[in-house]
């Protein structure tokens, strides 16, 4: 039985619901309602290498892009990355552990795996652990400590790579305020569910340079919704540090410029695993989990050390400067295989056929009274180490030639990523629902190799602004080289004795265009052709994947209403897949597949409106909508060791890319309270390729998740807050990979409070 809130928290909902219920609007200050849209830019350190970095700026690039600013992550003080997502046209989301600490995201139709065809940022700068070698998102930066997160997409996406087939998802840590600050928000829930921010900083400036400090803290916290058999903890626990420091130049000096460094630390440890149900146990008990993963644990650290230097060398001229550097190291300790038959099966393909494989599924059940042999059960410390550092200059140019206005940019960077694989395997018995350690593995003797990339990348583009057109052509150079060193399952050592070296060099030149054009004061038409790019991995023999993507769009605003509409076409030369444990494995993990041609197209849109606007009601009604159509082709048959893939036929659809998606928000905001309520509508998806009716095997079940939030101003400098996520108890399945059925988050409940001073 899932545990429930504490009677604190009960006693907090309470009053936060009774203060709600009885406050009439006549009995509130008829004052202006909070804004729904937040148009200032994030912190201008990071203008040369974002392409956003406010709503405003978004509504006016040429290409698709979403900004979601301090006020909507707000409404609902989310915590997972997919659900702040939803509210974005275009992206895929497959959900994991219900919690989005390791989230698969997509963008148009773009592979999910890890996010590992996404560009992930951190404050502009590339943040999976090695984003050349390894892009797969086994660090994704925490969602809740963010103050804006801004969805590039598009030929605006070019800017980032070497990913550019989707586009881009930068998040932006907290600025260094203007002004002092400091700030508590507390939040407490279901499932032993614990959170705390605390953030403390100022800017001075009293004479000559202005001096800037925040310091940051993050805990997060929750003893999980499944329930393993025999008891334990299902959750996770989470620490995330923050220190930002800066100088800037006096007000009115002639060269202004301004230097901040961001050191930022943290620790995980999540009880997750790779382990899920069969069929027959999920419709029983969605949320049981089986003794076998009583060990897995994930135990990982994060540093980061960010430079970051602005200067006007005129007032024409602006050169940025970002030195960056990322480590993180993992082990997460889980179940890989069982002994069937006298042979190690994988746990995936045991899930997907416990009668042939009975003996090995009742070993990972584990019921009262069953023994199994030593060793029959393998748990793999899939331990790596990861770093990825480098340096990145921007030089910006403005000027107006004629009757054209010009933002030139140039950028270089040296970036150089490696992940080191140092595992090794234990064996168990299960003994009476308890696993017992029969055999210990020495570290290095499972996989055992490190893959590296150094890149030099070359990005330039020009701003051209003439009459009502604003036409952005950019051109990204990528040239890079791959190494694999693989030392061998017995060479724990790293003498040399048996390594294989592999190397490959890859040169691409990535171009794009976009353009916008202003019919009026309301209406604007959007445009761009580019090319989509994945680079290969260290060892692979696949091609690199390329695409030709093209978008075409209306967009349009007011002073109380915004949307856009904006059909987009992915046209793949080469799709690529990597096999991973993730993707239910199978294959020899690191391997690359080629998918040959494949069509991605769709329509996506966006509406965002005050429906009370203009009436004088001293309230506000903000409604948001956001749609995607999604559909997926493969242009060529072929028959793939790669598992989401399988055997496929030209037609056949993508896995996990759902046709339809619709999030729908609605709220009501006086001046001291509002209430917001996001509906979010996913259609059925398959998990593997195919085409026509979905075998009740293979889906992934449409689904309407309904999330609710309310607040109250108790005064200029204290808010409390409670909110629901999944306020209905929908159960549904949210993967089939990595090895069995997955159900979503439950019912959660959630009561909390914010101070600022």
């Amino acid at each position: 039985m899932r545990k429930m809130w504490n009677s604190g928290a009960s006693a907090l909902a309470l009053i936060t619901l009774l203060a709600v219920s009885g406050a009439r609007a006549e009995d509130l200050p008829q004052t202006e309602p909070q804004d729904t849209y937040q148009l200032a830019a994030a912190d201008p350190v990071f203008d040369r290498i974002v392409v956003v970095g406010s709503q405003l700026q978004a509504r006016e690039t040429a290409g698709a892009a979403q900004y979601i600013s301090e006020v909507e992550l707000e409404k609902f003080e989310y915590q997972d990355v997919n659900r702040i997502l939803r509210a974005v046209p275009g992206v895929n989301l497959q959900e994991e552990d219900g919690f989005g600490l390791r989230p698969n995201i997509g963008l148009r139709g773009t592979g999910l795996d890890r996010s590992s065809k996404v560009a992930i940022l951190e404050d502009g700068v590339l943040a999976a652990p090695a984003p050349y070698a390894a892009p797969s998102a086994y660090y994704f930066p925490v969602a809740g400590r963010m103050s804006a997160v801004e969805v590039v997409k598009g030929p605006s996406a070019i800017k980032y790579g070497p990913l550019t087939t989707g586009g881009a998802v930068n998040l932006f840590s907290t600025a260094i305020p203007d002004e002092p600050l400091a700030q508590l928000t507390a939040r407490a829930g279901t499932d032993d569910y614990r959170m705390s921010h605390v953030m403390v900083g100022n800017t001075f400036a009293k004479k000559g340079p202005k001096f800037g400090a925040l310091l940051e803290s993050f805990h997060v916290e929750s003893g999980g919704f499944k329930n393993l058999d025999g008891g334990g903890d299902t959750g996770f626990d989470i620490d995330d540090f923050v220190a930002k420091f800066s100088i800037a130049s006096r007000d009115g000096a002639d060269r202004p410029q301004r230097l901040q460094i961001k050191l930022q630390y943290s620790d995980e440890l999540s009880s997750e695993t790779y382990l899920g149900l069969t069929e027959e146990d999920y419709n029983k008990d969605a949320f049981r989990r089986y003794r076998g993963s009583q060990m897995d644990a994930m135990d990982a650290e994060h540093n980061t050390v960010q430079i970051n230097h602005t200067i006007e060398l005129t007032p024409a001229w602006d050169l940025t400067t970002v030195i960056y550097r990322n480590q993180f190291q993992r082990n997460w300790y889980k179940l890989d295989k069982v002994l069937d038959g006298g042979a190690l099966r994988s746990i995936s393909s045991v899930l997907s056929d416990p009668e042939t494989f009975a003996q090995a599924y009742d070993t990972i059940v584990g019921s009262a009274g069953f023994v199994s042999a030593d060793d029959a059960l393998s748990g793999k410390n899939n331990n790596r180490e990861y770093k990825s550092e480098g340096i990145q200059v921007v030089l910006g140019y403005s000027a107006t030639f004629g009757a054209t206005d010009h933002q030139f940019e140039f950028s270089v960077r040296h970036h150089e990523d490696e992940e080191d694989r140092y595992q090794w395997v234990d064996g168990f018995r299960m003994d009476n629902g308890v696993m017992v350690l029969t055999s210990e593995g020495v570290a290095g003797t499972d996989s055992n190799r490190i893959s590296s990339a150094q890149a030099w990348s070359y990005f330039v583009r020009d701003e051209i602004s003439v009459g009502n057109w604003t036409i952005v052509p950019g051109l990204r150079y990528e040239g890079i080289d791959l190494e694999r060193k693989d030392y061998g399952k017995l060479d724990p050592d790293r003498t040399g004795a048996s390594l294989t070296v592999k190397t490959h060099s890859v040169d691409v030149w990535i171009p794009g265009i976009g353009f916008t054009y202003s019919v009026n004061d309301n209406w604007m038409v959007l445009g761009g052709v580019y090319k989509g790019f994945t680079n290969p991995s260290p060892g692979s023999t696949s091609d690199a994947e390329e695409s030709v993507n093209y978008e075409f769009g209306l967009r349009f605003g007011n002073d109380s209403l915004t949307g856009d509409m904006i059909a987009f076409f992915n046209d793949y030369e080469n799709l690529v897949g990597t096999c991973t444990a993730s993707t239910g494995g199978g294959c020899i993990i690191g391997d690359q597949f080629d998918g040959g041609k494949v069509d991605v197209f769709g329509l996506e849109a966006t509406l965002g409106a005050d429906l009370v606007a203009g009436q004088d009601l001293g309230f506000a009604m903000p409604l948001t909508l956001a749609y995607t159509l999604t559909r997926s082709e493969f242009q060529t048959s072929f028959v793939s060791g790669y598992g989401p893939w399988g055997s496929v036929n030209v037609g056949d659809e993508m896995p996990y890319i759902p046709e339809h998606q619709l999030n729908l928000g609605l709220g009501l905001e006086f001046d001291h309270w509002r209430t917001n309520v996001s509906a979010n509508y996913v259609s059925k998806a398959r998990a593997t390729a195919g085409e026509g009716a979905i075998a009740s095997g293979d889906s992934i079940e449409a689904r309407v998740l309904v999330d609710w939030s309310v607040e109250l101003d108790l005064s200029g400098r204290a808010q409390i807050f409670a909110s629901a996520e999944n306020l209905f108890d929908e159960t549904y399945i949210a993967s089939r990979s990595p090895a069995g059925l997955r159900p979503g988050k439950p019912q959660n409940f959630f009561v909390g409070l914010r101070l600022r001073y």
